[in-house]
């Protein structure tokens, strides 16, 4: 026993056959075997060489025994000990002194310290001060500092090399509280250019009776989770904010402004010349130098400094450039400054080197823009002040937010198309030059609706009616494009040809609501609105008895301002609009003296997003109420008074008509028995005011007009009998009677004695027709001023 130190030594029992009885934790932790695997076995397969057992060297002598013996353990490794042996009864207990701290196993402790040491997250232990205690390795390479220059720091001591905003007081928090906490940081890893994104958790180390003692710092580097997060972050960026509007230009410039600087540094929007045309952009990738116009750019510089193509401009680009070669492979390419492509693109424009040397650009990739399988163009990304160069991950990015660009790109140039054929189709539907009637004074204005809506179908027309009258017409087709506008056309037209047969204004929408609903179900509609639905205003004005009749098929009241100023919406009734059909329109007639303004519009021009319509009236009625010199200046005063600056919603139509009169010096009117004889009166009464008015050239046409007309009223009409002539643009022959009936022009055969009267008016007359009236019908011939160059269309 003087050999052998008995504390915690390795005991081991052996029985008289030589096979083990029992193991202590001393020599668990000698050769490793848990008693388990050793008891019942034979003592030699624990010699490491064939020699005497354990029990034949102890009979070699009578009570005890000691000497060296090689052991094996279980981990195969030869171990060479001091054994005392000691009798007992028939077997023999084995004494091996304490095993050395490198032959043991190690304790749980001991692999706790391991595990700290060597764990591959960065760990480190601050105590109650904040100050550093300990930290392994991992936190001494990602801090930068070897271990022995961490003791005693604090976070704010190495701030050059992490960030510590708001750390401390989170430690702060865990020590008072001794809850656990989470964050995530974004430290400067040492010695590395790029940021890492790290998980941060703190734990407070507490004692039995939970007095907190320091606090344990474990981190986990969660950049490439961060750089994902990041890369759907801006993905989801570029959905929102790429496409605002269907505007080419402003939706390539949104592709630049989203990329920098979270993907680039520097980016250039190179889209097709001629893109916004009619010709359908190629399909495929291209071939030889490409024509590209610089859409958009954007810089981390503040200002975006000075380019060698600016927007707007148009540039070739040889087949050694990253604009053209990207568009004939048909993929992103990534360059560096030391690639032949660059390098050649360089030698062909020193301008454009130079610009790469001043600025430091290292890294370039191209992406062509793409949809529908044309080719739009492409977008060009550099870096230079961010030090890492385009990886394929940023191409899988970049290609992502391309292809989403590059869809509303396609989508603005086709709105863009569509909405410049419909305003040109709407443009010639509308009356291309107003006219001018005697009646009244007209001033007009029609704005299309955007710039990033498709053109309506908002019309105004001024018609010349029989009787010097005048129509007034406005009105708003339902829908927007080129459908709304073709339709617009049709109903253009058909009101015009209404208001020549002088129907009144509520027969006229009466028969424009039947057309709206064939319109309907022609495009599918049935008999709903359906996909075709109007508003219309139809008033006609007689400057003789300055009255004024409209009728409304859904659309607002008119306003009116007297000659005083006042202003005043007519009450209407407003019928339903076009195309419902099944329910009549009402007219309203109503005295309108000289002077008095009449203005005409489409709901465009009250109506809107950010106010309802009667603030609309209210502020149209303002603008009315202070008239400018003109009727074209007070046209302008009213769309700056009702209408934003950067557009409008819907379209808008605009029609001002100041009345005039014609008074008695201008108008001469007769009443005429029913009788043959006063035929000849007529004719010299219409001669005597022709000399009275110097039209004595007209005298004889006029005789047999007016001979014609009143002959055929005494004979085949109903009394009272009205004849009227009024001297205007032209002469306007009239006769009236009580009876319904119209008369028809006929041709007549060789030997008959009649049947040529209206063929003579017709002959005679530049124009003339007939029209119903309360009391009965007008039948009327208008013949041109002696002098007067003939009127067009």
């Amino acid at each position: 026993m003087e050999h052998v130190d008995e504390a915690g030594a390795a005991r081991v029992t052996v029985g008289g056959d030589a096979t083990v009885t029992g193991w202590n934790d001393g020599a668990r932790r000698l050769l490793g075997y848990p008693p388990s695997e050793v008891v019942g076995r034979p003592a030699t397969e624990l010699l490491a060489e064939p020699v005497w057992s354990v029990a034949e060297r102890a009979r070699a002598v009578r009570a005890r025994w000691h000497g060296t013996l090689a052991l094996r353990r279980r981990d195969g490794r030869r171990v060479e000990v001091t054994l005392l042996a000691h009798r007992t009864g028939d077997g023999w207990l084995l004494i091996a002194p304490a095993p050395a701290d490198d032959l043991a196993e190690p304790s749980d402790a001991k692999l706790l310290t391991w595990a700290y040491a060597q764990s591959p997250c960065p760990m480190a232990i601050y105590d109650t001060d904040l100050r550093l205690r300990n930290a392994n390795a991992e936190m001494a390479r990602v801090i930068g500092l070897p271990e022995g220059d961490l003791q005693g720091l604090r976070l704010a001591d190495i701030g050059g090399k992490l960030r510590s905003e708001g750390l401390e007081a989170l430690m702060r928090y865990v020590l008072r509280t001794g809850e656990r906490r989470h964050v995530e940081t974004y430290p400067r890893t040492g010695g590395e250019a790029r940021e890492h994104a790290w998980s941060a958790h703190f734990a407070p180390l507490k004692t039995r009776d939970g007095e907190v003692h320091g606090v344990c710092l474990a981190a986990h580097d969660i950049t490439e989770q961060y750089r994902a997060r990041q890369r759907l972050l801006l993905l989801s960026e570029a959905s929102v904010r790429i496409g605002s509007t269907l505007d080419i230009n402003r939706t390539a410039q949104e592709l630049a402004d989203v990329c920098v600087p979270r993907l680039a540094d520097f980016v250039t929007v190179e889209l097709l010349d001629r893109l916004d045309q009619d010709a359908e952009p190629p399909s495929g990738p291209l071939s030889g130098p490409v024509v590209l116009r610089r859409t958009a750019r954007k810089s981390v510089i503040e200002g975006c400094p000075e380019t060698v193509v600016e927007p707007g401009q148009v540039d070739t680009y040889p087949e050694v450039s990253p604009m053209a070669e990207c568009l004939v492979a048909g993929r992103p390419i990534i360059y560096t400054t030391d690639d032949p492509v660059i390098s050649a693109w360089m030698a062909l424009k020193p301008a454009r080197g130079a610009k790469i040397e001043e600025f430091g650009i290292h890294s370039i990739m191209s992406v062509p823009i793409r949809a529908r399988g044309t080719t739009l163009g492409v977008a060009v990304f550099i870096r230079h002040r961010s030090p890492g160069p385009f990886t394929q991950d940023d191409v899988l990015l970049a290609e992502e937010i391309t292809t989403r660009a590059a869809v509303c790109v396609d989508n603005a140039r086709r709105f863009t198309r569509e909405r410049d054929t419909a305003l040109a189709l709407q443009r010639s539907l509308l009356p291309q030059a107003v006219p001018r009637p005697s009646a009244v004074e007209v001033a007009s204005r029609y704005l299309p609706a955007g710039p990033y809506t498709a053109a309506g179908g908002d019309w105004f027309d001024v018609i010349p009616l029989s009787g010097a009258r005048v129509a007034l017409v406005v009105g708003d087709v339902v829908g927007h494009g080129i459908q709304a506008s073709a339709t617009m056309g049709r109903l253009r037209t058909a009101v015009r040809t209404l208001a020549d047969v002088d129907l009144p204004p509520d027969e006229l929408l009466t028969h424009l609501d039947d057309l709206v609903i064939h319109l309907s179900a022609e495009t599918g509609g049935g008999e709903s609105t359906g996909d075709v639905g109007a508003t219309c205003l139809y008033a006609v004005y007689d400057p003789v008895s300055h009255r004024c009749t409209m009728a409304a098929a859904g659309h607002p009241a008119p306003a009116v301002v007297t000659p005083g100023g006042a202003v005043e919406f007519v009450p209407l009734p407003v019928g339903p609009p076009l195309g419902v059909g099944g329910l009549p329109f009402e007219a309203m007639d109503l005295e309108l003296p000289e002077h008095t303004v009449l203005a005409l519009y489409t709901n465009g021009l009250v109506g809107g997003w950010d106010r309802d319509v009667d603030e609309g009236r209210v502020l149209l009625a303002d603008a009315l109420a202070h008239p400018a010199a003109s009727l074209e200046g007070t046209c302008d005063s009213v769309l700056r008074a009702l209408l934003p600056e950067t557009g409008v919603l819907d379209d808008v139509a605009l029609l001002l008509a100041r009345t005039h009169a014609l008074d008695a010096a201008h108008v001469a009117t007769w009443d005429v028995p029913a009788d043959p004889a006063c035929v000849a009166r007529s004719r010299r009464d219409v001669t005597e005011r022709l000399t009275d008015w110097g039209l004595d050239e007209a005298a004889f046409a006029t005789e047999l007009v007016v001979s014609e007309l009143v002959t055929n009223a005494i004979r085949h009409a109903i009394p009272p009998i009205q004849l009227r002539l009024i001297h205007d643009h032209s002469l306007i022959c009239e006769v009236s009677d009580a009876s319904n009936t119209a008369p028809h022009m006929r041709r007549a055969r060789t030997f008959d004695e009649g049947g040529r009267g209206l063929l003579l008016v017709a002959q005679l007359s530049r124009r003339w027709g007939s029209r119903q009236t309360a009391e009965g019908k007008t039948i009327w011939a208008e013949q041109p001023l002696p002098g007067a160059p003939p009127e067009l269309g």
